[in-house]
């Protein structure tokens, strides 16, 4: 007890010593959540891929103090986020499920996060202030608030990056996807077989199209319309193409035609968007390249060819 109270006289005394025994907090409570996460989130994906574990063969590790208390944090976490179900909320879970992380705790990680990231950030900024220069002491909380503030949107930014990165590998994979479903229908095969079968193929090229195939099939296999996950589908991946291509195979089967036929008529008109899309940033290179080329190499290029002139002129050559 009288240590405590030394170190906290201490840090009335050096401001300094609270501030890195903040940052130590902070990126000690932003690294064991982040392996809790990864911890979990590669369970999830191990139990979805079907792979199960051998318990006697595996060699057993007794939890360590500071990662169960942080899973202790991310379950009280989450069960309050769970509570709560406003709009925001709502869309919080739809942009995760964008980003292809399904793991439940995953709210409670990200707000964690956040929090983590403003005390870490404006933490890091605070000490940073004293070796500006000392004009801006001044500004110091405005610096302070600043970088809490980055750290605070850091996350959202990051979770957008990776919802438009995985956005990109499900439109780059889907033409494929219509490719190989329709070589599976022509073969015989049902459209839940087909499906399984699909996902099994684009497991290792397009892992997260693969598990939102998986997920689908484990819904259709729990007894949920076929029409209804493929519904599913389309939102967990939030291209309008697969939402189409769920409402293609409604239509065909409320009407009784062919689903082999749409399908390959379909798949056709994917490849052709996907030509397309090509073709389209083929055509947009040049103008993209014309701002670099005057700012990077004509420069060099004015410099290669007057450079001499103005030697000769300065050297009385002419």
């Amino acid at each position: 007890m009288d240590a405590l109270l030394d170190f906290l006289e201490g840090g009335q005394s050096d401001p300094s010593l609270l501030i890195i025994v903040m940052v130590f907090l902070a990126v000690s409570l932003a690294v064991f959540g982040v392996m809790a996460f990864l911890q979990t989130r590669g369970a999830f994906k191990r139990r979805t891929a079907g792979i199960a574990f051998d318990d006697a063969g595996g060699m057993q590790t007794a939890p360590q103090p500071g990662i169960s208390a942080v899973h202790k944090l991310i379950e009280s976490t989450t069960r309050h986020y769970l509570s709560v179900d406003s709009e925001n909320m709502k869309m919080l879970r739809k942009r995760l499920i964008h980003a292809a992380i399904f793991d439940p705790r995953a709210v409670g990680v990200f707000f964690l996060l956040k929090a983590a990231g403003a005390v870490g950030v404006g933490a890091l900024a605070a000490i940073a202030m004293p070796m500006l220069s000392a004009s801006f002491e001044n500004q110091f909380w405005l610096f302070v608030g600043t970088g809490g503030l980055i750290g605070y949107l850091a996350p959202s930014f990051l979770l957008d990056k990776r919802i438009k990165s995985k956005r990109q590998e499900y439109r780059n994979g889907f033409p494929d996807f219509m490719d190989l479903l329709v070589v599976c229908a022509d073969a015989g095969l049902a459209m839940e077989g087909a499906l399984e079968r699909v996902g099994r193929e684009l497991a290792s090229s397009y892992p997260a199209l693969a598990a939102n195939i998986h997920m689908t099939n484990l819904e259709i296999r729990a007894g949920r319309p076929l029409s209804e996950a493929l519904e599913h589908f389309g939102d967990r991946l939030g291209l309008e193409e697969v939402r189409s291509f769920a409402t293609l195979i409604q239509q065909s089967d409320e009407l009784g035609s062919s689903i082999t036929e749409a399908l390959r008529v379909y798949s056709e008109d994917m490849r052709h968007k996907r030509l397309s899309s090509a073709e389209e940033k083929a055509y947009a290179l040049p103008a993209k390249l014309s701002m670099p080329l005057m700012l990077c190499v004509f420069p060099v290029l004015f410099v290669v060819i007057l450079l001499p002139v103005v030697v000769r002129f300065k050297m009385g050559a002419y």
